[in-house]
């Protein structure tokens, strides 16, 4: 993470990311200009480092030029382009490949071809090594896209935040200050699912639950859930890869949340490292692991009073619920000490009344 005057950015697109799709660029461009000279022009100050990598890959005669114009104030556009530095080179009837850094919404390739139109250029192409299709609202048509990204603010690669940031040889995203993603974890009769379901509509958090999950990409037969039965099927444990990527539908399915609960997951610290790398590509990370601590003997006797009602053979056998028991604790210890070395652990004792445990669950919620 990187902390750029007063935001903070998280990392985004690796530097080997970035010089792949100007390799894959050059190739056409190499390709398409082999019997023509063309003017590269980089649009400043982006897309010096772009457009130094591009050259530097061009294998035939170009000449290369620069034009300054401007659109961004902060992490904002204004929609309105100034000229700052004009065009010096005769290119009537030249062509001329626009190097640009980034493309949003097309305002200031808008302008640029105008003016290149008015100094009598035949041939303009576009190349921008960054491309937001979902705002780009022009009719102009953007002949080379390095990376399609969503519509976000980003700096690194020549992009920079107020001045700074430019020199970073990797791309970093804006990091969600507003997001609260807790691991919620405690052992069987601890009330979690009760407490989830409260703090969800307190907190206006989504709530997933990796059982719940299961279930209905299993029920509805979707790709993710016929590759999980098949391993269930076998009596095997499901891969890390599928329960995460059942994840991370989810989580795209609620882009505008608040945060989220995850409930079940991770159980360890393989799944924990890569719940924080998908989380990490939002622009956002786990804000704390909440567990309910409540004395063993007590859970017993919780389970054993349910037993009575729920009609589950799981909570009848007092042998199978101390199991039940260790293995939380075995599971729950990996992921203690993971949480731990982040300072992300918070321990909270579980005996008492719904209400008292949920304003000793807000309490520590609302510190963080």
């Amino acid at each position: 993470m990187v902390t750029l005057h007063d935001l903070q950015f998280t990392p985004y697109i690796a530097e080997e990311k970035i010089t792949k799709a100007i390799d894959v660029m050059c190739d056409q461009l190499n390709q398409d200009f082999v019997d023509q000279v063309p003017l590269f022009l980089g649009v400043l100050n982006g897309a010096f480092m772009f457009a130094s990598e591009v050259i530097k890959r061009f294998d035939h005669p170009c000449e290369v030029s620069f034009v300054k114009l401007a659109s961004y104030t902060g992490t904002r556009t204004t929609n309105q382009v100034q000229e700052l530095i004009g065009l010096q080179e005769d290119i009537s009837g030249r062509t001329v490949v626009v190097l640009e850094d980034i493309v949003d919404t097309g305002t200031t390739i808008t302008e640029l071809i105008k003016l290149l139109q008015q100094k009598g250029c035949q041939d303009i192409r576009i190349a921008t090594l960054f491309f937001k299709p979902e705002v780009y609202n022009k009719q102009i048509i953007i002949d080379y896209i390095g990376i399609e990204i969503p519509n976000q603010f980003i700096v690194g690669y020549g992009l920079d935040y107020n001045g700074l940031g430019r020199n970073l040889t990797e791309v970093y995203q804006l990091k969600a200050k507003t997001m609260t993603n807790l691991v919620l974890f405690g052992p069987p009769g601890a009330g979690k699912g009760t407490q989830a379901e409260v703090l969800k509509e307190k907190y206006n958090l989504v709530h997933i639950s990796t059982g719940d999950v299961f279930r209905y990409n299993i029920k509805n037969a979707t790709e993710l859930g016929v590759s999980a039965k098949s391993y269930i099927d076998k009596g095997q444990l499901v891969p890390d890869a599928i329960t995460i990527k059942m994840l991370n539908a989810e989580v795209d399915k609620n882009e505008d949340a608040k945060g989220f609960i995850f409930d079940g997951f991770p159980r360890t610290e393989a799944q924990a490292a890569s719940l924080a790398e998908f989380l990490e590509t939002k622009g956002s990370e786990i804000t704390a692991m909440v567990a309910l601590e409540v004395d063993d003997e007590v859970l017993v006797q919780r389970l054993l009073e349910r037993g009575k009602t729920s009609g589950r053979v799981d909570d009848a056998d007092e042998a199978v619920i101390r199991n039940r028991i260790k293995v939380y604790y075995d599971e729950t210890a990996i992921l203690k000490n993971y949480y731990q070395k982040e300072d992300k652990y918070y321990g909270v004792d579980g005996v008492g009344s719904v209400d008292e445990i949920t304003n000793r669950l807000s309490t520590v919620i609302d510190q963080l």
